[in-house]
């Protein structure tokens, strides 16, 4: 995220550019893992105040289906994200890193979703995926006291999988980034499906879900490599197929 002097914050602009880049990712079958950071002391500081501020009840809500889409396409996309929370990530800055698989983050970082104190709510998926990631009555806590938590009460609350020095953020998850990018690809791609929209669903639905989709692994030509270099005591090579 590369608009430094807004600490980059989600405008219009920054939302379509996102879409786009998502969608190149997503296309590119080089790319087996993603990191999403900030440029600058910000993660992301949350949507542009100056540019919402403008905005009637259509335009706000254009603007935030449209902000809701590029999270969508983050969470359903075929590959693994982490997001590498260096500095503040406020509001939709909090809801991109939802939208991410992996939240590691710096324990200079500091989350929050202020919206309620500007006279709004979360608009981005907060509302929804908040209460799906740490239960609902944290998240009630979170967003109706607009309180700002450290990395450190994050990671206690259940919405930050890891803290890290500043130092060592964007080295840990490349080094995680690589670890999940030796896996076989279609597996990881399933297995994120199946937690996804597990999630969405009661547990008999979910299980029967599961079924269906671990299944599929076996007529993958990875499968049979994976297990074939397990009985052989060697690494397996995937070729995602």
């Amino acid at each position: 995220m590369d608009r430094p002097e807004a600490l980059n914050a989600l405008n219009s602009k920054v939302l379509s550019d996102l879409k786009d880049i998502t969608r190149q990712v997503e296309q590119d079958r080089e790319i087996t893992a993603v990191i999403i950071t900030g440029e600058g002391k910000a993660f992301v500081a949350g949507a542009d105040i100056k540019e919402m501020l403008k905005k009637n009840p259509i335009e706000a809500r254009k603007f935030t289906q449209l902000g809701q889409a590029v999270f969508r396409d983050i969470e359903n996309m075929n590959k693994p994200v982490i997001a590498a929370v260096n500095g503040v990530a406020l509001g939709g800055g909090c809801e991109l890193a939802l939208a991410c698989d992996i939240i590691l983050a710096s324990n200079k970082a500091r989350l929050g979703f202020p919206e309620v104190g500007l006279g709004i709510h979360p608009g981005f998926g907060g509302t929804q995926r908040l209460p799906r990631l740490i239960g609902k009555a944290k998240a009630k806590q979170m967003i109706f006291t607009a309180d700002i938590l450290s990395a450190q009460e994050a990671e206690q609350m259940g919405l930050v999988n890891k803290v890290i020095p500043p130092d060592k953020l964007l080295e840990e998850a490349r080094k995680m980034a690589e670890k999940i990018a030796k896996q076989a690809p279609i597996a990881i791609r399933l297995a994120k499906s199946a937690v996804n929209k597990g999630c969405e669903m009661d547990l008999d639905t979910g299980l029967a879900y599961e079924v269906e989709s671990v299944s599929m692994t076996f007529a993958t030509k990875d499968s049979k490599e994976g297990m074939k270099a397990f009985t052989e005591r060697r690494k397996p090579k995937f070729e995602g197929k």
